[in-house]
């Protein structure tokens, strides 16, 4: 393993969301991250590990143990995981418990594959933020750097804040 290989676990949520014509809904697709870190020209190491294809709703206990467990184990120190919005703060808490990993948890309010949409801009943050900084576990969202302790999703602006 290089001395800065970034390791990507994806469990889905709006980034990595497609519109379904055969259902007229929309589903979580496959991850979306390595698409946009090709196209963004990223030159970092990295390795994707796709965890599960859930809505941030729809993850469990069990999957965020589960979670806990995979990045706990995995010998990388640098971490992206990409995460449902409505439920990343939840599994940022969790994971809080690691120690000697930068943990970075991003998303997207509206999914990658969108024209308009914030992705690349989260995925960026948290190639940058994994890289830079201290051991911890931290959520990138809206270009800024949250302690999953003390931020809220705020459903009326559609963006993360501090509290």
């Amino acid at each position: 393993m290089p001395a800065m290989e970034i390791k990507i676990f994806t469990t889905g949520g709006s980034i990595d969301k497609l519109y379904s014509t055969r259902t007229s809904n929309f589903m979580v697709g496959d991850p979306q991250i390595g698409s946009v870190l090709q196209e963004s020209r990223v030159s970092v190491a990295f390795e994707i590990e796709p965890l599960f294809q859930k809505d941030s709703l729809e993850i469990t206990e069990a999957d965020r143990l589960k979670i806990f467990q995979k990045v706990q184990t995995d010998p990388h120190r640098h971490i992206i995981i990409t995460h449902g919005t409505d439920t990343m703060i939840l599994t940022g808490k969790m994971l809080c418990e690691i120690p000697g990993k930068v943990i970075v948890l991003t998303g997207a309010m509206q999914p990658a594959a969108f024209k308009v949409t914030d992705a690349a801009f989260n995925i960026g943050g948290a190639i940058i933020a994994t890289q830079t900084l201290s051991e911890g576990v931290y959520i990138i969202m809206n270009g800024q750097v949250f302690d999953p302790f003390h931020v809220r999703k705020n459903l009326e602006h559609n963006q993360f804040e501090l509290i």
